[in-house]
Protein backbone atom coordinates (compact mmCIF):
# COMPACT_ATOMS: atom_id res chain seq x y z
CA UNK A 1 0.00 0.00 0.00
CA UNK A 2 1.29 3.18 -0.83
CA UNK A 3 0.66 6.60 0.93
CA UNK A 4 0.71 9.80 -0.67
CA UNK A 5 4.01 11.83 0.34
CA UNK A 6 1.91 15.41 -0.10
CA UNK A 7 -0.58 14.09 2.38
CA UNK A 8 2.09 13.27 4.72
CA UNK A 9 3.51 16.38 4.05
CA UNK A 10 0.66 18.15 4.77
CA UNK A 11 0.11 16.36 8.18
CA UNK A 12 3.08 17.42 9.04
CA UNK A 13 2.78 20.73 8.77
CA UNK A 14 -0.48 20.51 10.75
CA UNK A 15 1.43 19.08 13.23
CA UNK A 16 2.13 21.14 16.64
CA UNK A 17 6.17 22.20 17.18
CA UNK A 18 7.11 21.78 20.59
CA UNK A 19 8.12 24.43 22.61
CA UNK A 20 11.79 24.41 23.42
CA UNK A 21 11.66 25.21 27.42
CA UNK A 22 12.59 28.73 28.27
CA UNK A 23 16.24 28.90 29.92
CA UNK A 24 16.09 30.90 33.35
CA UNK A 25 19.32 33.47 33.25
CA UNK A 26 21.31 32.38 35.82
CA UNK A 27 23.16 35.53 37.62
CA UNK A 28 26.37 35.30 38.55
CA UNK A 29 27.06 36.40 42.42
CA UNK A 30 28.99 39.21 41.47
CA UNK A 31 25.80 40.55 39.56
CA UNK A 32 23.54 39.06 42.74
CA UNK A 33 25.47 41.09 44.86
CA UNK A 34 25.50 44.25 42.72
CA UNK A 35 21.87 43.99 42.88
CA UNK A 36 21.62 44.03 46.44
CA UNK A 37 23.85 46.97 47.35
CA UNK A 38 22.17 49.16 44.95
CA UNK A 39 19.01 48.10 46.33
CA UNK A 40 20.20 48.72 49.86
CA UNK A 41 21.27 51.93 48.61
CA UNK A 42 18.09 52.69 47.40
CA UNK A 43 16.19 51.43 50.64
CA UNK A 44 18.74 53.74 52.92
CA UNK A 45 17.70 56.66 50.83
CA UNK A 46 14.39 56.24 50.93
CA UNK A 47 14.55 55.48 54.81
CA UNK A 48 15.94 59.37 55.06
CA UNK A 49 13.65 61.08 52.78
CA UNK A 50 10.79 59.76 54.72
CA UNK A 51 11.89 61.07 57.72
CA UNK A 52 12.56 64.06 56.18
CA UNK A 53 8.69 63.92 55.20
CA UNK A 54 7.31 63.34 58.40
CA UNK A 55 9.85 64.93 60.48
CA UNK A 56 8.22 66.62 63.64
CA UNK A 57 8.15 70.55 63.54
CA UNK A 58 7.17 71.18 67.12
CA UNK A 59 6.28 69.99 70.26
CA UNK A 60 4.41 72.47 71.79
CA UNK A 61 1.56 74.78 70.79
CA UNK A 62 3.01 77.89 72.54
CA UNK A 63 3.42 81.37 70.39
CA UNK A 64 5.87 82.65 72.66
CA UNK A 65 8.57 81.41 73.51
CA UNK A 66 11.88 82.33 76.42
CA UNK A 67 14.44 82.11 73.61
CA UNK A 68 15.15 82.52 69.51
CA UNK A 69 17.95 80.08 68.61
CA UNK A 70 19.53 80.70 65.44
CA UNK A 71 21.52 77.38 63.66
CA UNK A 72 24.85 78.09 62.37
CA UNK A 73 25.85 78.60 58.78
CA UNK A 74 29.90 79.26 57.67
CA UNK A 75 30.97 82.92 57.05
CA UNK A 76 32.47 84.19 53.36
CA UNK A 77 36.34 83.95 53.49
CA UNK A 78 36.43 87.30 54.34
CA UNK A 79 34.26 86.77 57.20
CA UNK A 80 31.31 88.19 55.77
CA UNK A 81 27.73 87.28 56.44
CA UNK A 82 26.39 84.92 53.21
CA UNK A 83 23.10 84.92 52.05
CA UNK A 84 22.29 82.03 53.98
CA UNK A 85 23.49 83.28 57.01
CA UNK A 86 22.17 86.62 56.81
CA UNK A 87 19.09 85.08 55.62
CA UNK A 88 18.74 83.07 58.50
CA UNK A 89 19.37 86.42 61.13
CA UNK A 90 17.27 88.86 59.69
CA UNK A 91 14.43 86.19 60.22
CA UNK A 92 15.28 85.94 63.75
CA UNK A 93 15.45 89.74 64.19
CA UNK A 94 11.71 89.61 62.38
CA UNK A 95 10.69 87.48 65.44
CA UNK A 96 12.23 89.12 68.11
CA UNK A 97 10.45 92.38 66.85
CA UNK A 98 7.34 90.34 66.74
CA UNK A 99 7.82 89.39 69.99
CA UNK A 100 8.45 85.66 69.74
CA UNK A 101 11.16 85.98 72.27
CA UNK A 102 12.83 88.33 74.15
CA UNK A 103 16.10 87.21 72.86
CA UNK A 104 18.25 85.39 70.93
CA UNK A 105 21.15 82.49 70.72
CA UNK A 106 23.17 82.23 68.25
CA UNK A 107 25.33 79.15 67.66
CA UNK A 108 28.16 77.74 65.38
CA UNK A 109 32.13 77.66 65.53
CA UNK A 110 34.68 78.23 63.16
CA UNK A 111 33.77 75.14 60.54
CA UNK A 112 34.27 76.04 57.14
CA UNK A 113 36.91 79.01 58.00
CA UNK A 114 38.90 80.53 60.96
CA UNK A 115 36.03 83.35 61.45
CA UNK A 116 33.49 81.85 64.61
CA UNK A 117 29.49 81.84 62.80
CA UNK A 118 27.93 82.92 65.75
CA UNK A 119 30.18 86.12 66.10
CA UNK A 120 29.40 87.35 62.40
CA UNK A 121 25.99 86.62 62.95
CA UNK A 122 25.66 88.54 66.58
CA UNK A 123 27.44 91.61 64.48
CA UNK A 124 24.43 91.55 62.27
CA UNK A 125 22.10 90.98 64.32
CA UNK A 126 23.54 93.97 66.43
CA UNK A 127 23.72 96.18 63.25
CA UNK A 128 20.34 94.91 62.73
CA UNK A 129 18.90 96.63 65.72
CA UNK A 130 18.99 94.11 68.56
CA UNK A 131 20.26 95.20 71.75
CA UNK A 132 23.39 93.57 73.40
CA UNK A 133 22.00 92.01 76.10
CA UNK A 134 19.41 90.17 74.16
CA UNK A 135 22.42 88.09 72.14
CA UNK A 136 24.10 85.08 73.26
CA UNK A 137 26.67 83.55 71.66
CA UNK A 138 27.27 80.02 71.23
CA UNK A 139 31.07 79.68 69.62
CA UNK A 140 32.11 76.34 69.50
CA UNK A 141 29.73 74.45 67.95
CA UNK A 142 30.40 72.09 64.66
CA UNK A 143 27.32 70.71 63.28
CA UNK A 144 23.85 70.55 64.03
CA UNK A 145 23.99 68.46 67.15
CA UNK A 146 26.31 70.26 69.03
CA UNK A 147 24.15 73.32 68.28
CA UNK A 148 21.49 71.89 69.49
CA UNK A 149 22.73 71.12 72.39
CA UNK A 150 25.13 73.66 73.29
CA UNK A 151 22.26 76.13 73.22
CA UNK A 152 19.97 73.81 75.23
CA UNK A 153 22.77 74.04 77.58
CA UNK A 154 22.96 77.86 77.33
CA UNK A 155 19.30 77.61 78.25
CA UNK A 156 19.05 75.26 81.14
CA UNK A 157 22.16 77.82 83.00
CA UNK A 158 19.38 80.23 82.37
CA UNK A 159 16.31 78.37 83.34
CA UNK A 160 15.18 78.86 79.78
CA UNK A 161 12.62 76.17 78.61
CA UNK A 162 11.18 76.89 75.00
CA UNK A 163 12.64 77.68 72.07
CA UNK A 164 11.73 78.66 68.47
CA UNK A 165 14.80 77.31 66.16
CA UNK A 166 15.29 79.20 62.85
CA UNK A 167 17.39 78.14 60.39
CA UNK A 168 17.13 77.31 56.32
CA UNK A 169 13.93 75.41 55.19
CA UNK A 170 16.10 72.59 54.12
CA UNK A 171 17.94 72.26 57.11
CA UNK A 172 14.92 72.47 59.07
CA UNK A 173 13.37 68.46 58.82
CA UNK A 174 17.06 67.09 60.54
CA UNK A 175 16.68 70.13 62.82
CA UNK A 176 13.45 68.78 64.14
CA UNK A 177 14.91 64.81 64.62
CA UNK A 178 17.62 66.17 66.70
CA UNK A 179 15.62 68.69 68.69
CA UNK A 180 13.02 65.65 69.14
CA UNK A 181 15.80 64.47 71.87
CA UNK A 182 16.00 67.76 73.60
CA UNK A 183 14.16 68.60 76.76
CA UNK A 184 12.87 71.77 75.45
CA UNK A 185 9.57 73.00 74.18
CA UNK A 186 10.37 74.06 70.49
CA UNK A 187 9.62 74.78 67.35
CA UNK A 188 10.87 75.08 64.12
CA UNK A 189 10.82 78.25 62.18
CA UNK A 190 12.76 78.52 58.00
CA UNK A 191 14.32 81.31 57.34
CA UNK A 192 13.09 82.77 53.67
CA UNK A 193 15.97 82.67 51.05
CA UNK A 194 17.43 86.12 50.08
CA UNK A 195 18.08 84.92 47.13
CA UNK A 196 16.47 82.55 44.23
CA UNK A 197 18.33 79.07 43.72
CA UNK A 198 18.39 77.18 40.14
CA UNK A 199 16.64 74.10 40.19
CA UNK A 200 19.63 72.31 39.66
CA UNK A 201 20.92 73.70 42.75
CA UNK A 202 18.09 73.50 44.63
CA UNK A 203 18.28 69.49 43.59
CA UNK A 204 21.71 69.21 45.00
CA UNK A 205 20.84 70.86 48.47
CA UNK A 206 17.86 68.19 48.58
CA UNK A 207 20.35 65.77 48.01
CA UNK A 208 22.99 66.99 50.51
CA UNK A 209 20.20 67.38 53.44
CA UNK A 210 18.60 63.84 52.30
CA UNK A 211 22.99 62.38 53.22
CA UNK A 212 23.15 64.26 56.17
CA UNK A 213 20.04 63.09 57.05
CA UNK A 214 21.36 59.57 56.25
CA UNK A 215 24.25 59.97 58.16
CA UNK A 216 22.39 60.97 60.79
CA UNK A 217 20.02 58.04 61.39
CA UNK A 218 22.90 55.80 60.38
CA UNK A 219 25.83 56.84 63.29
CA UNK A 220 25.73 60.75 64.28
CA UNK A 221 22.53 60.49 67.10
CA UNK A 222 24.44 57.32 68.46
CA UNK A 223 27.93 58.77 68.51
CA UNK A 224 27.04 62.45 69.05
CA UNK A 225 24.78 61.87 71.92
CA UNK A 226 24.49 65.23 73.31
CA UNK A 227 24.84 65.90 77.34
CA UNK A 228 23.00 68.83 78.67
Amino acid sequence: MTVDRRYLSAAARKRPRRRRPLRRMRLGWRMRLSLTAIAAVLALFAWAALARRFAPTSNTALRRFDAIIVLGSPTDAGGNPTPAQLARVTEAVHEYERGVAPRLILTGGAVANRFVEARTMARTAEAQGIPAPAIFVEPQARDTIENACYAERIMKTHGWRSAEVVSGAGDLPRAGLIFSRLPLAWRLHAAPSLQPKPAVDAGAAAMLETLKTLRYLLWARRRERCIP
